[in-house]
């Protein structure tokens, strides 16, 4: 419902209105089939109180007459109340004004319907008593006869406050629903924008490393820098291909894993085994773009190059329950006192910082030693595919940065 702002003293300084909404025709049809079903209710009440019976009527459907009159007169004055109501709503400031104008309407309303009747009742449908012949409206108005007249009032009035007041409670609750999927889309937004973010400070620093890695060897093994560049060109394909890609299988990650390593493998000139194994059950399962690559850069850094001997990179992937688990594991040395906290370089806490936008409290990422030597990095993912995406109503590539 459209929102307009507050003015001419109808609302609180700072407090929305709703605009007045006319009554539709299912409303009017309504209110004349209330009225009806009063009239009905009326004229056989006329009928079966002996009460009446006092009165000689001219006409014999006189009673039934009256009572679709008086009932179809408070037909055509409801939808002016219910207007008065929704014009001079109460509020803080003007409540004592708005209630002695309620208060003045419904007197005349009254006056008027109490006139009106007693002037078709004693001088068209019924002969008038002896003791109400010199009884003209001032003298029913000084005896305050329009008294149920103006209860009637009050109940349409009470009728047509109810009918605003649930219009503005559903156009707030509209309009709050509103503001909560444009602060939801909003907030979906900032996340996309900083996961870009995260990506874009990843690439670099990968492609930085990647060619320093490459310069060390241009000297020593120049066939295996030619190897080293078609691989990383390779790379950059994947990477460039899946750049709006926040989430990819772990299938496409592990391929490109396999590539980097391969990289590595020339790069330690033989002296780095690499071992993969992979649950054939999770190979669809989504995971984050560039999730192993800083897994795998961090165990080289601070694990197999540490050592003499062969360094070895374990990387598995397995499921429990609703979980994904991943595993990179090297051979390398514990850091004294086992504070892992030394390891964690620029690559792992923007993984950190990835894994925390995408799934909140439902992931986790922990290092730990894996036996007397080496160091395991251990990622947990909630379990989906793109086909739970597609069953669900979201789109695939739901995570795409700055959509």
């Amino acid at each position: 419902m459209r929102q307009i702002p507050a003015s001419g003293g109808q609302e609180p300084a700072g407090e929305a209105q709703t605009e007045r909404v006319p009554l539709r025709r299912f409303e009017l049809l309504l209110i004349f089939a209330f009225w009806t079903v009063i009239a009905l209710l009326s004229a056989a009440n006329a009928l079966l109180d002996p009460r009446g019976r006092s009165l000689q009527a001219v006409l014999p459907s006189a009673p039934i007459a009256l009572a679709f009159i008086e009932s179809y007169l408070w037909a055509i004055l409801t939808p002016p109340i219910f207007w008065l109501g929704s014009r001079f709503q109460f509020d803080r400031e003007h409540w004592v004004q708005r209630a002695a104008l309620f208060i003045v309407v419904g007197i005349a309303c009254a006056i008027l319907v109490d006139v009106t009747i007693a002037v078709l009742r004693y001088d068209l449908f019924y002969v008038r008593p002896a003791r109400l012949a010199e009884l003209g409206p001032l003298g029913r108005m000084q005896r305050l006869w329009f008294i149920n007249e103006l209860l009637v009032y009050v109940a349409v009035l009470a009728a047509g406050l109810a009918r605003d007041y649930f219009l503005r409670y559903r156009a707030r609750r509209e309009e709050a629903m509103r503001l909560q999927a444009q602060a939801a889309q909003l907030q979906a937004q900032l996340a996309d924008a900083r996961l870009a973010a995260l990506r874009n400070q990843l690439n670099p620093h990968f492609l930085f490393n990647t060619l320093h890695a490459i310069s060390a060897l241009v000297e020593r093994d120049p066939r295996g820098v030619r190897r080293m560049i078609a691989r990383l060109s390779e790379l950059l394909r994947s990477t460039l291909e899946g750049a709006n890609e926040q989430e990819v299988p772990l299938e496409e990650e592990i391929a490109f894993v396999r590539r980097y390593l391969e990289i590595m493998q020339i790069r330690f000139q033989g002296k780095l085994d690499v071992h993969i194994r992979v649950q054939p059950e999770v190979l669809e399962a989504l995971v984050p773009n560039l999730i192993l690559q800083p897994l795998v850069e961090n165990a080289i850094k601070h694990g197999v190059s540490k050592i003499d001997e062969t360094g070895r990179i374990d990387i598995e992937a397995h499921r429990e329950g609703d979980s994904v688990v991943l595993c990179v594991r090297d051979n390398g040395p514990v850091p004294a006192g086992k504070n892992l906290q030394t390891m964690e370089g620029f690559g792992l806490r923007n993984t950190r910082d990835r894994l925390a936008q995408l799934y909140g409290d439902a992931q986790s990422l922990v290092l730990q030693p894996a036996g007397e030597t080496g160091v395991a990095a251990i990622v947990r993912l909630p379990y989906r595919t793109r086909a739970d995406l597609h069953a669900a109503g979201v789109p695939a590539r739901s995570r795409e940065a700055g959509s």
